[in-house]
């Protein structure tokens, strides 16, 4: 085999190879740069806001009902998406939380979805 031939036979099979390598580390330092530490999940956020439904209270050892739980509105949110989000109906919504005006919710108000 002359020098040329065995040049273009690792031309032919190394500039892949090395590029399938160089590949392959970008994609794992992507990863784990993306990665949280354990026990972290990484949330998406949408329009600059995460939407996190508030943390039910624990139900009294003496109560049958279910406990109550309750949301604060965020920017951008509607009583709609806010009911859509937890499975809930507006009108559901409405007898939850009496006095409320579904046209006029304040971010940081806090309204009841069970």
């Amino acid at each position: 085999m002359s020098s040329r031939g065995w040049r273009a036979e690792i031309t032919r099979y190394g500039v892949p190879a090395a590029f399938l390598a160089a590949v392959t580390v970008a994609v794992l330092l992507v990863r784990a740069g993306l990665t949280a530490d354990e026990g972290t999940r990484i949330r998406t956020v949408t329009r600059g806001v995460v939407a996190e439904p508030a943390a039910p209270r624990p139900a009294s050892p003496g109560s049958l009902r279910s406990p109550r739980r309750h949301y604060r509105i965020k920017e951008g949110d509607t009583l709609e998406s806010v009911a859509t989000r937890f499975d809930v109906s507006v009108g559901r919504m409405l007898e939850l939380n009496p006095g409320i005006d579904p046209t006029a919710l304040r971010i940081g108000q806090r309204v009841r979805i069970a």
